[in-house]
């Protein structure tokens, strides 16, 4: 018969059970401290043998690592979404960055709709926050944190969704970005007229979450990403057209 005697779970193995859960939800983040060994003992109410014990199959899987002197750290797990070769011809290839953005529309606007329909109360009321703070560094003309922002908005609405996979997938894709892969974010809250648009087209997105309007939040995040697309256009222009007319103006002056 297809019976085993019911044995009662290890103590470290329903530590690990939980700090497992805790990453594959994005509640613990990429390169995230955890606390120290005595105050993780205490909040999990296990004996620090038993701590110990986790941590070790943890960092055995890949999921945690130890740094001389400083504690335990969730590993950079996203790290490895991509390899060096294709993150390179990401970065040399304008090609890439409107995919790149083609694809985020497709996602993001899945992930609204989920966020609209499955989404808690207190999901959305982090989305409202986020949105509350960008508010605040538009009027402060604070451009870095405002695309800080940005990205942390997106984040939430795709966490609201929750979907593991969609979740670990964007937030790959997200630290791409961070780190100008496909565009320089900043670049985009620079321009007045550009910041005062971005802020109004996450306002809308945001109402559409908060009224729980799963086909008025995708509309929302597709538009506001084909005008992210179409500024980045104009923006490479202007950028090739401003070459040629210096090349022209050096012919002008002589300079030639």
């Amino acid at each position: 018969m297809p019976f085993q005697k019911i044995q009662s779970e290890r103590l470290s193995t329903a530590v690990v059970r939980q700090i497992e859960l805790l990453i594959l939800r994005g509640i613990l983040r990429p390169a995230e401290r955890l606390p120290s060994e005595r105050e993780l003992s205490e909040r999990l109410g296990v004996s620090r043998p038993s701590l110990r014990d986790a941590v070790a199959e943890l960092q055995e899987q890949g999921l945690l690592t130890t740094r001389a002197g400083a504690g335990i750290y969730v590993a950079e797990v996203l790290g490895n979404a991509f390899s060096p070769a294709l993150v390179k011809l990401f970065s040399t290839h304008d090609e890439a960055v409107f995919d790149y953005l083609a694809f985020r529309r497709d996602m993001e606007g899945l992930a609204g709709e989920r966020a609209a329909r499955l989404g808690s109360d207190s999901d959305l009321k982090v989305v409202q926050a986020i949105f509350d703070k960008m508010v605040a560094a538009h009027k402060s003309r604070s451009s870095d944190e405002e695309a800080r922002l940005d990205a942390q908005f997106h984040m939430a609405i795709i966490e609201a969704g929750h979907n593991v996979v969609m979740l670990h997938m964007m937030r790959s894709m997200f630290d791409l970005l961070r780190e100008g892969v496909f565009y320089n974010r900043k670049i985009m809250f620079h321009q007045r007229t550009t910041r005062e648009a971005i802020l109004n087209q996450h306002r809308t997105i945001n109402e559409a979450l908060q009224a729980r309007d799963p086909a008025g939040t995708r509309a929302a995040i597709e538009a506001h990403l084909s005008y992210v697309e179409r500024a980045l256009a104009d923006q490479m222009r202007a950028e090739k057209h401003e070459t040629i007319a210096r090349q022209r103006l050096a012919q002008e002056l002589g300079e030639g």
